[in-house]
């Protein structure tokens, strides 16, 4: 095999139409993901818009329920890799080595590194609705379900997870919310000067 063989390229060595109209799309694509990522509220704003779009279009039509199903227990888990640390405390726990030398302080500063970093979510769960949405022009994905047992089951499902990972960021003592270390304010200066 040639050292120009590849995929996206024709029996001459020159790159294909095909491939390199993919290769552009995909390039076109990555651009403008680059240009939206310090813009959360207005991605965030734009999703929100996107799920509106989908809950109504679901409502006006009467159908798809189990798409909307599988589509919030999609979200429900990016939701939990999103609070989860990166690396998990509780493997982290070496109950079995016995007594060892302190390392760090008990309140040492550490950021939160989350396991899904917030423009993968928002990523995943845009792409996640805008898959859910091409699902509902087929009839094949038009199930018939009665929604309520879906409703309720999705409510439970949602309780016992956040349940169980409250308990776990409690156990932990880890917030996924932080905003740096905090910093302490010492007593102003009120300008006086004092007389000894």
């Amino acid at each position: 095999m040639s050292e120009g063989d590849s995929a996206g390229e024709s029996i001459h060595g020159k790159p294909s139409v095909i491939g390199s109209f993919f290769t552009r799309i995909g390039q076109v694509y990555q651009s403008w993901l680059d240009r939206s990522t310090p813009f959360s509220v207005m991605r965030w704003g734009s999703t929100v818009l996107l799920t509106g779009i989908y809950m109504i279009r679901v409502y006006l039509l009467q159908g798809w329920y189990i798409v909307t199903y599988a589509l919030g227990i999609y979200h429900l888990n990016l939701f939990i890799a999103f609070l989860s640390p990166k690396v998990d405390p509780s493997l982290l726990d070496d109950v079995d080595e016995g007594p060892a030398l302190p390392t760090k302080q008990n309140e040492e500063f550490r950021p939160f590194i989350r396991r899904l970093p917030e423009f993968k979510f928002w990523h995943s769960a845009t792409k996640g609705i805008v898959i859910a949405m091409i699902c509902t022009f087929f009839e094949a994905f038009n199930v018939p379900v009665f929604w309520p047992i879906l409703v309720m089951y999705f409510i439970m499902l949602f309780c016992i997870t956040m349940k169980r990972q409250i308990k776990h960021m409690i156990k932990y003592r880890y917030i996924p919310f932080t905003h740096g270390k905090m910093t302490y304010k010492g007593k102003e200066d009120t300008g006086k000067a004092f007389a000894s």
